[in-house]
């Protein structure tokens, strides 16, 4: 069995239909982040015993003649800024090591396990989620599995890294800057950011980024992603932003998928230089979808500036909260140093600053809304470099050049709110995974996905990374 060769709803069906249990599927989990997990790092919390006792209820469902849900026994792990119940929500900070087990599942967690999901533990996360490079001083830094030496992305990247290594073929994440679609670009992943509100993120707290991030699940292919999605999607009470579902199943708005009539193509979005690599890889990415009948217009410019100030502003502020209590104590020495630099220049942000960069997020909506009157979706890189080496430490390489903001194209479209895709567009020339960027008008989830689809099914990526041993040789 390898979770990346597999469909999500495929083995999910075995379980339900009695042909593979979920213990045995579960057990091969555990045996895969056994023989992987020490060179990659993507979990940090495992409870086998938990995990087992959860495969052996599935099981009696089947053997009950108890549906036990579309994805019966699918093993399911959890991104550390979430609540797993049982398990310590660390949000990568030493602030939050000590915190009790949560009680209770998140609102997404819950409607993946009442759908059948199996929670193996929790994965790797920047501190806070902050950044676009897994690593924390809690627990360490998280490899990719194409390549030990490089980054897996962030900040969802210990989830990706586990999908990509074959540890478990689904796993949740948050996107509050690019956070699913980076680390499933640098992963070989499709990822799908939803709008706003469409997963909810209620509880008893209010959401950590409450305007700019969107939680989801992560998988190999679009599929797998959209399976998750048909039961996380809808509102919930307890999120004042969630939103009404408009369709019964997403799944079956996919299973025609439809190429769309006219793109924007934007290579820069009007600020951004891109690698030249990474480039090549999409434009031949933009040929397959121009095959498809879809016309494809070049456009230079999107935005008038790199919104980078004001997503910073709000992520900022949105840090500032969280970590208040520990500013001016002796935890304060343990924070990233990064991250206490911006979260210490959001202790300067006024009010009049914060209003004006929720404004920047209206005016560069308008600019998307001029934009989706001529074409039905907005097409860019990913990422504007190939996944970094860590011997940059958190840079990217663009033409050659360290560049600390090496993703320059996703942001902007959490600040907009906006719907977003990311599908592997192929491998650069040292065989790392490059992807390519589908955004949809306000709301238009399923445009996004349609398209997505088409082009993932298009291109035909399939390709797996290599084992962990012979990528560690590699790094050597």
């Amino acid at each position: 069995m390898d979770f990346r060769e597999v469909t999500v709803v495929g083995l999910a069906d075995q379980v339900r239909a009695g042909t593979v249990s979920a213990r045995e599927v579960v057990e091969h989990a555990l045996d895969q982040i056994s023989q992987h997990n020490a060179d990659i790092n993507a979990f940090v919390a495992v409870d086998a015993g938990r995990a087992r006792a959860a495969a052996d209820v599935v099981d009696r469902k089947v053997a009950d003649g108890v549906d036990p849900g579309p994805l019966a026994g699918i093993p399911l792990a959890v991104k550390d800024l979430e609540d797993a119940a049982g398990y310590v929500t660390t949000h990568g900070s030493v602030a939050f090591a000590d915190s009790p087990p949560a009680a209770d599942d998140s609102p997404l967690v819950a409607r993946l396990v009442a759908a059948g999901c199996v929670v193996m533990g929790k994965t790797n996360t920047p501190e806070l989620g902050w950044k676009a490079d897994t690593d924390n001083p809690l627990f360490g830094p998280t490899n990719n599995p194409w390549n030990l030496a490089h980054t897996p992305g962030g900040s969802s990247g210990g989830s990706a890294a586990a999908i990509a290594a074959g540890m478990v073929p689904l796993a949740t994440g948050s996107d509050g800057g690019g956070s699913l679609r980076i680390p499933s670009s640098c992963c070989g992943l499709s990822a799908m950011k939803p709008s706003l509100g469409r997963v909810p993120s209620g509880g008893l707290h209010a959401p950590d980024w409450q305007h700019l991030s969107t939680k989801g699940p992560m998988a190999r292919r679009l599929s797998d992603v959209v399976a998750a999605l048909d039961v996380a999607v809808g509102p919930d009470p307890s999120d004042l932003r969630s939103l009404p579902r408009p369709e019964a199943s997403w799944m079956a708005a996919i299973e025609d998928p439809r190429p769309p009539r006219k793109v924007a193509w934007s290579p820069t979005l009007g600020y951004a230089e891109v690698d030249a690599e990474v480039l090549a890889v999409c434009e031949r990415a933009v040929e397959v979808m121009a095959s498809l009948g879809t016309e494809v217009v070049e456009i230079d410019r999107v935005f008038d500036k790199d919104p980078v100030d004001e997503w910073l502003i709000l992520s900022g502020v949105y840090n500032l909260r969280t970590h208040a209590d520990i500013r001016g104590t002796s935890m304060w020495d343990q924070v990233d140093p990064v991250l206490a630099m911006v979260i210490d220049g959001a202790a300067e942000t006024s009010a009049l600053d914060l209003v004006r960069a929720e404004d920047t997020c209206h005016e560069l909506n308008l600019r998307l809304v001029e934009l989706f009157h001529d074409v039905r979706l907005l097409i860019t890189p990913t990422m504007a470099a190939a996944p970094p080496p860590r011997s940059l430490g958190g840079s990217g390489l663009i033409n050659g050049t360290p560049d600390f903001n090496w993703v320059k194209f996703t942001y902007p479209f959490n600040l907009t709110r906006s719907p977003a895709a990311s599908v592997c567009a192929g491998l650069s020339a040292s065989g790392l995974p490059v992807g390519l960027q589908l955004v949809g008008p306000q709301h238009g989830d399923l445009v996004v996905l349609r398209s997505a689809a088409a082009l993932e099914a298009a291109i035909g990526f399939d390709t797996l990374a290599p084992n962990p041993a012979s990528s560690a040789s590699s790094a050597r």
